[in-house]
């Protein structure tokens, strides 16, 4: 499988911008700067057109979903944008029943609990990618020059999702089947690395720049259960990009323990939430891969002063990687002041 003769990658349009450059390991003057959740609540204009609008049949409707990302590039002039969509889209295209609840996230009607919740589980159909596809598609032929990033979540948080039945604060049900159900375990993470994995291969395909594999949940894992347990599923999930010659980033939440198991399975650029600076991500790296990272969420919401101050720090560490791509270490929180987000890109790109 190879990438389509008319993918920005291949007719001019994204193979020499800042972000890919960066993602390829080729420090630029500035750091190519994009947030994590950079399209959606925090933008007036977001929440105007979700008037109406549940969240996921939002992610479903290519006009929306196209629309919605293209609002903070406009907004902001960042170095990329972010497929709007959800982690949760591709097991819903599968035939899981699973809603967005307003101030709690992905819940779903059926967790699955047992080795027979896991068998009921069915394949992906391909054709109902068909939304996405198009999405993408309209998306990119906006953007011009201006990368699009496809993203998928890795199969233990989607796994955690589908067996807590919503979000956890340390996914002991998941955490508890990996041990006392070890083969109903491993299907479960080869089917949610396979509906992944096929999300993010159809964004590529019709013309994402990059990919980004989100581990929302690592953090409750030992490095031991990571290695053993989880990432050969998320090596697979990577690999129905295999041949499609694009940057893989892998980020986590709480993964300093595991960065280099992470690493491993295949990234080509590491993810660092704000918990490690980017110098001691990279020194526990051994200085392989780009880094992309760790602005604090929280420091958003600090006098400019403080917040100018925290982006300069975390410029000059990432300096020590091979090349850095200055992001949030998590999402834009909906309560951010967007005009923030503006300033910092101003500030990072006035170097």
């Amino acid at each position: 499988m190879t990438l389509p003769a008319n993918h920005p990658l291949n007719d001019g349009r994204t193979a020499d911008a800042p972000l890919i450059r960066a993602y390829r390991g080729e420090r630029q003057a500035t750091p190519p700067v994009w947030f994590m959740r950079q399209a959606g609540r925090s933008l007036p204009e977001y929440r105007e057109l979700r008037v109406g609008n549940a969240m996921l049949d939002a992610c479903l409707n290519p006009e929306l979903s196209s629309e919605i990302t293209l609002q903070p590039v406009r907004r902001h002039g960042v170095d990329a944008a972010i497929f709007f969509s959800d982690i949760v889209i591709p097991i819903k295209l599968a035939g899981v029943e699973v809603e967005i609840v307003p101030g709690r996230g992905p819940v779903l009607a059926d967790p699955i609990r047992s080795v027979s919740d896991v068998a009921k589980l069915r394949p992906l159909d391909p054709a109902a990618l068909a939304p996405i596809i198009e999405g993408v598609a309209r998306t990119v032929a906006e953007l011009g020059t201006t990368p699009l990033i496809g993203f998928a979540g890795a199969p233990f948080t989607l796994a955690s999702y589908l067996v807590e039945g919503g979000p956890s604060k340390d996914q002991l049900r998941a955490r508890t089947m990996m041990y006392t159900e070890p083969h109903a375990w491993a299907t479960l993470l080869n089917w949610c690395a396979d509906v992944s994995g096929a999300f993010l291969q159809a964004q590529v395909l019709a013309g994402a720049s990059a990919a980004q594999l989100f581990d929302s949940w690592v953090g409750s894992l030992s490095e031991q259960q990571y290695v053993r347990r989880v990432a050969p599923h998320s090596k697979r999930a990577l690999s129905h990009l295999r041949g499609l010659e694009i940057p893989k980033v892998h980020f986590g939440v709480g993964s300093n323990e595991v960065l280099a198991a992470m690493r491993d399975i295949g990234a080509d650029v590491m993810g660092v939430d704000w918990r490690i600076p980017l110098d001691e991500a990279n020194r526990r790296l051994g200085g392989t891969v780009p880094l992309q990272g760790n602005l604090d969420p929280a420091l958003l919401g600090a006098p400019a002063k403080v917040l100018a101050a925290h982006v300069d720090d975390v410029i000059e560490r990432g300096r020590e990687a091979p090349a850095h791509v200055l992001n949030l270490g998590h999402g834009v929180p909906p309560t951010t002041d967007p005009d923030v987000l503006t300033r910092i890109v101003e500030q990072v790109h006035a170097g």
